[in-house]
């Protein structure tokens, strides 16, 4: 996609979703809390505690293999209950497509105090030479906030493939270091929002056919040594499954 398998293979070591200036409720400063949840969220509900709610359940957009993704719009509405309903399903809870209290809680579990989440940390995306989300497409609080979000599809990515760990190999990265291991000049990892990962133990086709369910509409080839996974889009880009559906 970006880069040559060989490229790739130098970045192992240590991965992100998105858009341009999209910015998320008071998660950029490092010092967040558990998110102050103040009511049930329902059908037809809208506001900012919509708009996190739907970041925090995107990765469950699908049951199957499917184009779909949750649009982060503030709005509840059929899609966003379904992925509450995914959600609920997945973690034991009733899945009745409320957010009330028991669902809100489930999803404070996933978040660290920093505004990360609970497998996935900031410093596994940022830029591996910088250390930092500067020098991209857009400003650093903009490919962090992309990163946080990616984490979240990551989580429920994590979830499907039963818990196993995530290595993220590359998350942002600037716009010189995407030149110098030759990445595409518009690599959507230039954004923050998106990961190139490996899953110790599971076959990237099998990856490749979870992430299929988590809103991701930038899929690498499975073949690759690595599995490419990004939310072209977000930025209102074509979808993108190189291997097509699987």
């Amino acid at each position: 996609m970006t880069f040559t398998p060989s490229r790739r293979a130098v970045l192992r070591g240590a991965f992100a979703a998105t858009a341009g200036a999209l910015a998320g409720p008071a998660l950029l400063s490092g010092t967040a809390h558990a998110y102050n949840w103040t009511r049930t969220l329902n059908q037809g509900a809208s506001g900012a505690d919509v708009t996190e709610l739907q970041i925090r359940v995107a990765g469950w957009a699908a049951d199957s293999a499917a184009q779909s993704r949750v649009s982060i719009d503030g709005a509840f509405g059929p899609g966003t209950a379904a992925a509450v309903r995914r959600f609920q399903a997945a973690y034991g809870l009733a899945a009745d497509g409320s957010a009330g209290p028991a669902t809100q809680a489930q999803l404070n579990t996933l978040e660290q105090s920093d505004g990360s989440t609970a497998h996935f940390d900031f410093s596994e995306f940022t830029d591996r030479v910088s250390g930092t989300f500067s020098g991209g497409k857009v400003s650093a609080s903009a490919a962090k906030e992309n990163a946080r979000r990616a984490m979240y599809k990551l989580e429920a990515l994590r979830k499907k493939l039963g818990n196993v760990p995530v290595t993220v190999n590359s998350g942002f990265r600037s716009i010189a270091h995407n030149a110098e291991i030759g990445g595409a000049s518009d690599s959507m990892h230039l954004y923050g929002t998106a990961a190139d990962l490996d899953v110790p133990g599971v076959a990237n086709r099998t990856v490749y056919q979870k992430a299929e369910t988590c809103g991701f509409s930038g899929l690498e080839r499975y073949t690759a040594d690595h599995q490419h996974v990004d939310s072209r889009a977000d930025l209102g880009r074509a979808w993108w499954w190189e291997s097509g559906t699987v």
